[in-house]
């Protein structure tokens, strides 16, 4: 029998996916007969662009995040709504999913970073891994704590998390210091492929203008472009189709390029702190313009680990809103590049993982 892994991963964003998938990419080259079910709210076509390889689908929730309001802000009372609603269902919650996993029957639960699927692997007598370079227990932790409920809840999640049997934490992430099944790993990203010269010709673009990468995350937002004035020498490829017709912004979508590639084809990003949007920005040689993100407790980390392996800087809000930053751009471009941070992270993900999933008749040799 083929080896299976149950993946769960939460729809906060983009970030979660872009952790799980070149983990799940890279133990399909070790076991190719992998059989992978993935639950998650996402779509299974949002999905296929990140997974390598066929995979089951099963599109429900799995656990509940903050409520946003754009990528930048949290709604503090709708959030602890949520988290209160959730856990006054705990046991039933935890018996669905624990009959959903019988009927899967994994080798091994991956959750990124759902704290319901390792309470439901270990009734079901399975074992799990987290994932993931922050855990709800402390993002509702900063946020909640004033809530009536509180201190049931965060019980629950606490128990949850130390259920699994590894908590594997991606450079950087958040301490977790709660946790004392937390393994520290390296970074996990993909990487591009330069597509430069093809969107030079499609855009139009002079040999020396500048190509910058809009893009907050996969929480939407919609910025203000009809603020933003011209920069000279710059061009934005940004998400979704502009309300009207700027010059220099392009819709990325128009160019029908994987979105790595886009990223390592640009001369700078612009984004918020992130996971995804910060260790493939490191991992491909992109400078970096982030909006803070106040109060969101794994920012911080993210940003301090950013400041040591690519040029970047950071611009206000309202610099944001109004295209205000042609300074703090110009001046990252002009920095000296920084050399491409290593993904070792995938290799020490998949070499945790493999002990649950390893069949000597399935494993291909590594090269």
């Amino acid at each position: 029998m083929s080896p299976c892994l149950f993946v769960a991963v939460s729809s906060h964003g983009f970030g979660h996916l872009a952790q799980t998938a070149p983990v799940i990419n890279a133990l399909w080259r070790q076991i190719p007969s992998l059989r992978v079910v993935v639950q998650s709210l996402a779509s299974k076509e949002l999905l296929a662009r990140q997974f390598a390889r066929e995979f089951e689908h099963i599109q429900q929730p799995v656990d509940v995040a903050m409520v946003m309001s754009g990528s930048l802000d949290v709604q503090v009372a709708e959030s602890a709504a949520e988290y209160i609603a959730f856990h006054q269902d705990w046991d039933e919650g935890v018996r669905r999913q624990t009959e959903l996993l019988h009927r899967y029957q994994p080798d091994l639960v991956l959750a990124n970073v759902p704290y319901l699927l390792p309470a439901a692997a270990l009734q079901a007598g399975i074992p799990s891994v987290a994932l993931c370079s922050l855990n709800w227990l402390d993002i509702y932790s900063a946020y909640c704590s004033e809530d009536s409920r509180f201190a049931v809840i965060r019980q629950q999640m606490l128990e949850a998390y130390r259920a699994a049997a590894l908590f594997l934490q991606p450079l950087p992430s958040m301490p977790m210091t709660t946790l004392p099944n937390r393994r520290p790993i390296g970074p996990i990203a993909r990487r591009g492929q330069s597509q430069r010269m093809r969107i030079d010709t499609e855009l139009g673009l002079e040999p020396d203008e500048k190509l910058v990468l809009v893009s907050l995350g996969g929480i939407p937002s919609s910025l203000p472009l009809a603020r933003w004035p011209t920069i000279p020498g710059v061009r934005f490829l940004v998400s979704g189709n502009p309300e009207a017709d700027y010059p220099q912004i392009h819709p990325l979508e128009s160019l029908g390029i994987p979105y790595i590639d886009l990223l390592c084809s640009c001369d700078a990003l612009i984004t918020k702190p992130g996971y995804g949007s910060f260790a493939e920005a490191a991992c491909n040689r992109v400078p970096v313009l982030y909006v803070p993100r106040d109060g969101w407790p794994e920012a911080p980390f993210l940003t301090a680990w950013l400041q040591t392996v690519v040029p970047c800087r950071e611009i206000s809000r309202t610099g944001l809103e109004q295209g205000a930053f042609a300074d703090e751009l110009n001046m990252l471009l002009e920095q000296e590049p920084m050399p491409a941070v290593e993904p070792t992270g995938i290799f020490d993900a998949v070499e945790s993982l493999l002990p649950w999933l390893r069949d000597q008749s399935h494993i291909n040799s590594r090269s």
